[in-house]
């Protein structure tokens, strides 16, 4: 989509930063234990994984479902103009630490991008410009101006921003307030979630098989093994890739435009998942 190129990963660009800064714990998403700071095993003289192909039965689902919107090869390319940690092992403090709120700001940056598409003219969509315009020159300043950044304060500022976009796009309509919802393996299969706020909701291993959430306030919501086969996510709102990553879906499963269906999603449709698209 326009706008969001520099908002991709590009690992190739990168010199490893999410194997290396990230703490891991054994657990359903990560086979080891990993301090942050510390070169995950699998990652390569070049900055590869040695098991990327492998990732997902190799038991580092967290690896799969993880997205830096493009943070790592701003880091490496422009902040630090190709120099790495690895190179100059005195650069790992800054490096990482500029790393982990770029990280923060590139993700603000593609709501922010989203948002100018979602709001006609007026006040709301200039306050989202401004703030655009603002989080853009953050992403560019200098590693030591980032690394005394508070970027989890700026995201709370930001948010606010966000969840007026989320009000003004969803007007006419929202539907149920389900912000924060302990929805963990609810049964939602074929429900009518139009215009509802699932903000920060639980939806892990939720039956969501056939729902229609269209215009539907997704930011934040776990969606961990989520089922999604057959569900319409056509013009939901802050939906992103590690979301859709981390659940389930097949052909029928409608995206919006700006992203793509995932390698383990299913390929065919199945028959329980399919249903009449609403129009």
């Amino acid at each position: 989509m326009p706008g969001r190129q520099d908002l991709r990963a590009d690992c190739g660009r990168c010199a490893g930063l999410c194997c290396v800064v990230p703490a891991f714990t054994a657990s359903a998403d990560f086979a080891v234990d990993k301090p942050a700071g510390q070169p995950c095993r699998n990652l390569l003289a070049d900055f590869r994984c040695g098991i990327h192909d492998r990732l997902r039965d190799r038991g580092f689902l967290g690896c799969v479902v993880f997205d830096c919107f493009g943070a790592g090869q701003q880091v490496t390319q422009v902040t630090f103009g190709g120099r790495t940690w690895r190179d100059e092992p005195g650069l790992a403090p800054s490096m990482f630490a500029v790393f982990t709120v770029m990280r923060q700001l590139q993700e603000l940056r593609w709501y922010l991008t989203e948002s100018l598409e979602l709001l006609p003219r007026g006040p709301l969509r200039d306050e989202v410009s401004a703030a655009l315009e603002r989080t853009a020159r953050l992403v560019s300043a200098p590693a030591a101006e980032l690394e005394s950044f508070d970027g989890a304060a700026y995201r709370q500022e930001v948010g606010q921003l966000l969840g007026r976009v989320s009000e003004s796009a969803r007007e006419g309509l929202r539907g149920a307030d389900r912000r924060g919802a302990d929805l963990i393996g609810a049964k939602l299969r074929g429900a009518d979630l139009r215009g509802v706020s699932l903000r920060g909701a639980y939806l892990i291993g939720a039956d969501l098989r056939g729902a229609d959430l269209r215009h539907a306030d997704l930011l934040g919501a776990d969606l961990r093994a989520a089922d999604l086969g057959g569900a319409d996510l056509r013009g939901s709102i802050f939906l992103t890739q590690p979301q859709l990553d981390a659940a389930r879906g097949d052909a029928a499963t409608a995206l919006p435009a700006a992203l793509t269906r995932p390698r383990h999603w299913s390929s065919s449709a199945a028959p329980q998942s399919r249903r009449k698209r609403r129009r």
